[in-house]
């Protein structure tokens, strides 16, 4: 009687199936990653929340600039690197903007970490799809990053006026920066955002379902 053969396992079938591609388990670990971490949150927020937002926040922000100012924005594209912006941020860690950015020296530094970061990461996916990854995770050129960063500080805001509004006065002072720094960028997409739909943020959920 032939002896059948068994199944034999992926790792035997493709050798660079190895336990070495450990990427996508990492990315499901930034929501072990709090954000804010040196404030007092009335609800706390990770970072997976917080990609999740920003690329929301970025599709919205874009979706604006092409259908209300014109654009040719490639609102897929930019949604992609949103959703891995601080995919770093699973070996660095949520550095609080007050010690990242308190001298030359320290941002410098961390910029160091984030790279080295970066390539781990990078390293860690299969080669065969590496290049697709490569551009999300390490690449800061891209046009389109000005639409993530916009997204990233209206997230920023959004979490400030939420707080504030549960009378959590920890977040005033980061609300007003943030607003400032909005305001800076003079991106009308963002104006056009938080003039009709930031509003909404402050109003109760009976206020929100009030007939129009």
């Amino acid at each position: 009687m032939e002896q059948q053969s068994c199944p034999k396992k992926p790792e035997e079938m493709n050798p660079s199936a190895s336990s070495s591609n450990h990427f996508y388990a990492y990315m499901y670990r930034l929501k072990y990653i709090e954000r804010w971490s040196l404030m007092r949150n009335t609800t706390r927020e990770n970072v997976a929340e917080h990609s999740f937002h920003v690329a929301l926040t970025t599709h919205m922000i874009c979706t604006i600039a092409n259908e209300v100012f014109h654009r040719q924005i490639d609102t897929n594209e930019a949604v992609a690197l949103a959703l891995f912006h601080d995919a770093t941020e699973v070996f660095t860690g949520d550095i609080p903007t007050p010690i990242k950015h308190h001298n030359p020296i320290i941002l410098s530094n961390f910029r160091e970490i984030e790279q080295q970061a970066a390539k781990r990461l990078i390293d860690m996916i299969p080669e065969s799809i590496r290049g697709i990854y490569r551009p999300l995770i390490e690449d800061q050129t891209s046009e389109l990053k000005k639409y993530v960063k916009a997204a990233d500080l209206i997230d920023a805001y959004l979490k400030c006026t939420f707080e504030v509004e549960a009378g959590n006065q920890e977040f005033a002072v980061a609300k007003r920066q943030t607003e400032e720094k909005l305001k800076q960028l003079e991106m009308e997409e963002v104006d056009y955002f938080m003039n009709t739909l930031a509003p909404s943020f402050t109003m109760t959920l009976d206020e929100m379902s009030r007939p129009l």
